[in-house]
């Protein structure tokens, strides 16, 4: 339950128009923030994944990065 809710919350995050509409800003990772969390708890669960998703989110604080990183979900 906790699961769906949370996948169906992002995709509604991310049909919105995700970072660049709501914070003004754009990702520094490939997948996106929002990407890589969705993929984390469809593979391990609402729990870990949410935790490997807030690591991630909290890694992404370089507002001046030129180029985009590429960080798949181990």
């Amino acid at each position: 339950m906790l699961k769906r809710f949370a996948l169906s919350a992002i995709r509604r995050y991310q049909a919105n128009g995700g970072a660049k509409t709501h914070f003004n800003i754009s990702c520094n990772f490939t997948p996106s923030c929002s990407e890589y969390t969705y993929q984390a708890i469809e593979k391990y669960g609402f729990f870990k994944g949410v935790r490997i998703g807030f690591c991630r989110i909290k890694r992404c604080n370089d507002p001046d990065c030129i180029e985009v990183k590429s960080d798949p979900l181990p």
